[in-house]
């Protein structure tokens, strides 16, 4: 299966099949079927790209219900190191944080579910990054978490002293002061 666990339920990498030959490569970003067969049925209805140069670092965001977002991120040029935390109340996994190295080469994906705080910083010279969602943005809806948190201790890949932060992500809370009203579903 191209589906890989993170340990955080939910949370997945999706690593589509690449033909390769002379020519270059194939592949399939996105398949309904694939992801079905998964049982994961989930009604894309965005496309989102962003292009941002060395040590820019976005997040970490969400969306509160019933606006909340799962999102299927890949970049199309450079590496990013991708974050996910887990802000579901009574989930096990509670404000653990997931890293993983997108790049163009590698062709990963990662599946962020609703009741998480996502964000990325890019490693590469310039990188290119495309996520599907199976909500509509919703700026009334949005909410976030300090990229610094003491609390999480993310290791973004790049010196934080440099970043290139957003004013509005430069003044989000804390996991522990910020506002969110997601709950862990164990019956899935």
């Amino acid at each position: 299966m191209p589906f890989t666990e993170t340990g955080i339920p939910d949370l997945l990498v999706y690593e589509p099949r690449v033909f390769n030959d002379n020519r270059g490569y194939f592949f399939e970003s996105y398949s309904e079927k694939t992801f079905q067969e998964q049982g994961l049925h989930l009604p894309f209805v965005q496309d989102n790209q962003a292009r941002s140069t060395y040590g820019v670092l976005r997040g970490l965001h969400y969306q509160l219900e019933p606006y909340a977002q799962t999102k299927l991120v890949r970049v199309l040029e450079g590496r990013i190191l991708d974050v996910a935390v887990d802000i579901r109340k009574g989930s096990p996994t509670y404000g653990k944080v997931f890293t993983i190295e997108l790049t163009a080469e590698n062709k990963k994906q990662l599946l962020v579910p609703k009741g998480f705080a996502h964000g990325y910083s890019v490693l590469s010279e310039a990188a290119e990054v495309m996520y599907k969602c199976d909500n509509f943005y919703h700026k009334a809806s949005e909410g976030g978490i300090i990229y610094n948190d003491p609390a999480l201790n993310i290791d973004w890949g790049i010196d934080l002293a440099d970043a290139l932060v957003s004013e509005k992500d430069i003044v989000l809370p804390t996991l522990e002061n910020c506002t969110h009203n997601f709950v862990f579903n164990s019956d899935k």
